[in-house]
């Protein structure tokens, strides 16, 4: 089944400053570089969320597709205008800001989606979610525009009102590490 990749850069980098964290440098290349080189012989299209330097991640090849609803609104608003735009009947979102994420990620979330005929398949490790690492059909687009003009921006409570499976990947836990403060990223250079 064909998979468009979403890499979520759409939020305020508030914890990283008020920069854009994707565009943050990460061992001499911006975070969302790495993250680009690893989604993509995962997928068969990628999409990148911004909502600013639009014109910046464009020129790293792929679409660039802002938040149709405003206000920062997180990552449910970057799923909604990733799906809305996504040429595939299933969609991935991984964030800009986990360089290492794992390179069987979409496989695995995948197999898990099929196996248990679920909507959606979440990353997760041990007890801990990952919900913006997951892979949902584009078929609960209607559902997701419904919880986001309700004025639902959590991501769990939308994950609770569809059929999802968590996928453990205990075995990569540290594929997920995540950048969001200038301490973070000094730790992993």
């Amino acid at each position: 089944m064909k998979v468009t990749g979403i890499v979520l850069a759409g939020g305020m980098g508030r914890r990283m400053g008020g920069v854009d964290k994707g565009l943050v440098p990460f061992q001499g290349k911006p975070l969302v570089a790495h993250v680009l080189e690893r989604l993509r012989p995962q997928v068969d299209e990628i999409l990148v969320n911004a909502n600013r330097e639009t014109d910046t991640y464009a020129k790293f090849g792929y679409p660039v597709v802002s938040d149709a609803i405003g206000g920062f609104a997180g990552p449910l608003a970057g799923l909604h205008c990733g799906m809305t735009a996504a040429t595939t009947e299933l969609v991935a979102t991984v964030p800009c800001d986990s360089p290492f994420l794992p390179a069987d990620l979409i496989a695995r979330l995948l197999q898990a989606l099929q196996q248990n005929d679920a909507d959606l398949a979440v990353a997760k490790t041990g007890n801990q979610p990952h919900p913006v690492f997951c892979l949902c059909r584009k078929a609960l687009l209607p559902n997701l525009t419904q919880f986001l003009e309700s004025g639902g921006r959590k991501i769990d409570f939308w994950y609770a009102g569809v059929r999802t499976v968590e996928v453990a990947f205990d075995d990569e836990e540290q594929a997920f590490a995540n950048i969001n403060t200038p301490e973070e990223l000094s730790c992993l250079q």
